[in-house]
């Protein structure tokens, strides 16, 4: 099952592996039916497709508030680093979840709002700079309000 799992989200369809991910975000926003596969999902968090690493992210802060064992504690400083992840869109992806992440897990913000504030985005283009620098901005604000 976990092999099957694990192929549908790095499947070379996107299309296809992207609708996996989405239907696995909604139902772990629900249920903790996706919990169980938590470690296998984090095997993702640096995979070299930046679409895996993408859902990953997302599928990650979705099973964040089920994770009563911190299960999240061994993978939160690998999560971090994708705030500045070479693909600037895996970067606001990861930036967004944040979000979800400390809303779940409020004792992270501590470390999660450093992060942020400290990211260097030196590397991504002006225009691209300028969205992650909003997500930031937004991301921050709503974790303010969990402290």
């Amino acid at each position: 099952m976990m092999e099957e799992i694990i192929s549908k989200l790095t499947a070379k369809d996107d299309k296809q592996a992207c609708a996996f991910a989405d239907r696995i975000i909604s139902e772990s926003n629900d249920s903790d039916i996706w919990y169980g596969y938590f470690d296998e999902f984090a095997s993702l968090i640096n995979h070299p497709k930046s679409y895996v690493r993408n859902r990953t992210l997302c599928i990650l802060a979705a099973n964040a508030k089920w994770d009563d064992e911190n299960r999240f504690d061994s993978v939160l400083t690998d999560y971090l680093t994708h705030i500045t992840d070479d693909k600037p869109i895996t970067a606001r992806q990861c930036i967004k979840a944040l979000a979800q992440l400390g809303a779940a897990k409020p004792s992270y913000i501590a470390r999660i709002l450093p992060a942020l504030r400290e990211a260097d985005l030196s590397k991504y283009k002006d225009s691209m700079r300028a969205l992650i620098k909003k997500d930031i901005e937004e991301t921050e604000n709503i974790l303010l309000k969990y402290i």
